[in-house]
């Protein structure tokens, strides 16, 4: 559903720490390395398979109470897109060491999360905070999060992984080829700001 209003951009949001959206952030960020023991450990799939879900129902849930409670903050801005990709990082290597996933598309993912890591300090040493999560990034870590644990029901031998494979393969094909394209949309952006030269010119020729 398309809409007019327009995110706050993140030098706007208040500097707010203990905020119901972060607590749930940080819990979500804590739930990373017990992720990766359980699928890396006694490779407890399908208790894995709850934390990611847990994770992913979590971060839908304290986007929508950020607006319900008036709760945006700094520090959530940051937080949310971290926490999304520390899990994405966590499964691709996981998949890789457990052989789910072929190493080309762990080294093309985690490849364009080092690209947009130096973009970001690039942007800090020129001034900028980091831009906006664009919305093919959140819809490219929509499919990735669905993607993930349709691929973990796949690991296996019995009928039902047939069945979810195909399903699986498609949210990962989707979900990666939009993960790429919201870092060349991010690369753009960077060029418009190096074109710029200071985030006072880039905010008056946004019109902001």
């Amino acid at each position: 559903m398309s809409s007019t209003r327009q995110e706050p951009a993140e030098a706007e949001l208040p500097d707010r720490v203990w905020t119901v959206p972060n607590i749930l952030s940080f819990l979500r960020l804590a739930g990373v390395p017990l992720f990766l023991w359980l699928l890396l450990g006694p490779k407890a799939d399908i208790l894995a398979l709850i934390v990611l879900v847990v994770a992913g129902l979590s971060d839908w849930l304290d986007g929508k109470l950020a607006r319900w409670l008036n709760q945006s903050s700094r520090l959530g801005a940051l937080l949310d897109p971290a926490a999304d990709r520390l899990y994405i990082l966590a499964t691709l290597i996981a998949f890789l060491i457990r052989d789910i996933v072929p190493w080309w598309v762990v080294a093309v993912l985690v490849g364009r999360e080092i690209v947009l890591g130096i973009a970001v300090l690039v942007l800090g040493r020129l001034g900028y905070g980091p831009f906006p999560v664009h919305y093919v990034g959140k819809a490219a870590t929509f499919c990735l999060m669905y993607a993930f644990p349709l691929l973990l029901l796949t690991d296996g031998t019995y009928t039902g992984a047939e069945w979810f494979r195909p399903l699986a393969y498609a949210f990962t094909i989707w979900g990666g080829a939009m993960y790429v394209w919201a870092a060349v949309l991010y690369l753009i952006q960077l060029g418009g700001a190096l074109r710029a030269g200071s985030p006072a010119r880039l905010a008056q020729a946004s019109g902001g």
